[in-house]
């Protein structure tokens, strides 16, 4: 198993992979559906015309090369990860390439075959887990590789809080058929979560390869949520546990994310087991939503010019909209509960013990500082359940 300190990050088309906020690729593209019977640029060029990169898996050599000219990453796909003549020729082609596990691969295996890949190739190699979504074994490939992870939501787009909130660098969807690929891969826009952002729902390759501001959302890679025992992690574990309670956890956590508010996710696709049925976009924008929320939450980052840095706190004030919103619901239900509510019912005591809670975990900003905002945000709630309760 390799073993490295530091992290790795992956240009792909203009995407950078492991660095800077998670991204949503919606450009995977599999041959093999077509088995032999279209042409590879046909079918390709269907789609080249797309800001975003596409993720092309080969049916045989013979499609090599119209993906060398056509696409931005090359697909090792998870059912003929032993098919090495082909495993060597695709990572031959100077592409980066995208290495998923097979359905029973060992972790040591799936990073073997990375390594490898990397060898063969130009060194970029990324590792991409789909099916059921193991999220501890992902989250322990990053770890131990160095190596951008991305999850293949394609089955259940209802994890994807759950995958990034494991420490995943990216979502990836199926490219749809051309009459639906209209911004079909993009990096999420924070304006999507909370109406807070300047981009709207960009395409990927308009910023993609920065490392932290491509109008992408929750962002970046030294460690991220993958190193420091957050959702994800031990609970699950790292070898292969049972599909039940590898759903269920995941299922789980991506329910908890989609319940605090701004994750559009169709009830049914929060739940283990759902296959994804959502059309391309609405998949995109759910996709979205939880790099933006739970990426802001979870990933550092570090922008380096100033549209980053504006594109950065447009995601973490998505977030903050996000929890915002949540709080006030919550406000309204003590309302409710308490025998004395509204103003008359504040207890002016428990509001400084959570200010200075709250302070331990923002000392920079410090009591003095976070009283008055915490004073708006309850007095705003206080308002908010009035109103509510004279309707």
């Amino acid at each position: 198993m390799s073993s490295t300190l530091e992290r790795h990050a992956v240009a792909v088309g203009g995407l950078l992979v492991g660095e800077g906020p998670a991204v949503v690729i919606g450009g995977r593209v599999s041959l093999r559906e077509h088995n032999g019977r279209a042409d590879a640029y046909e079918v390709l060029r269907e789609r080249a015309g797309w800001a975003a990169p596409l993720l092309v898996e080969p049916s045989s050599a013979a499609d090599l090369p119209a993906i060398a000219a056509l696409a931005g990453a090359v697909v090792v796909g998870s059912t003929w990860t032993r098919d090495i003549p082909l495993v060597r020729a695709a990572a031959g082609l100077g592409l980066p390439v995208v290495v998923e596990r097979r359905a029973s691969g060992t972790l040591e295996e799936w990073l073997g075959l990375a390594d490898y890949c990397a060898a063969e190739g130009d060194g970029q190699a990324i590792l991409c887990e789909g099916g059921s979504l193991d999220l501890g074994v992902m989250r322990a490939a990053r770890v131990a590789s160095g190596r951008p992870v991305l999850a293949d939501v394609s089955r259940n787009v209802g994890l994807s809080a759950a995958a990034v909130a494991a420490g995943a660098d990216g979502l990836l969807l199926p490219a749809p058929v051309p009459a639906a690929s209209v911004n079909a891969a993009r990096t999420p826009s924070a304006s999507g979560a909370a109406g807070s952002g300047d981009g709207g729902t960009r395409p990927a390759g308009l910023r993609g390869a920065s490392g932290s501001g491509n109008g992408g959302t929750g962002s970046a890679g030294h460690g991220g949520a993958s190193g420091n025992g957050a959702v994800g992690s031990g609970r699950v574990g790292t070898g292969d546990p049972p599909q039940a309670r590898r759903a269920g956890y995941a299922g789980v956590v991506a329910r908890e994310f989609a319940a605090a508010g701004g994750i559009g996710l169709p009830g049914a696709m929060a739940e283990p087991g759902a296959i994804l049925q959502a059309g391309p976009e609405a998949a995109l924008q759910a996709a979205e939503e939880a790099v933006t929320v739970v990426g802001a939450l979870l990933r550092p980052e570090s922008p380096a010019t100033l549209p980053e840095c504006r594109e950065a706190i447009d995601r973490v004030d998505a977030a903050l909209a996000t929890l915002l919103e949540r709080r006030a619901a919550l406000a309204g239900i003590v309302q409710r509960i308490k025998p004395v509510g509204g103003f008359a019912g504040r207890d002016l005591d428990r509001e400084r013990a959570l200010v200075k809670r709250m302070a331990s975990r923002a000392p920079s900003l410090g009591e003095a500082r976070l009283a008055p905002i915490m004073n708006a945000v309850i007095e705003a709630g206080l308002h908010l359940a009035e109103e509510r309760a004279h309707r």
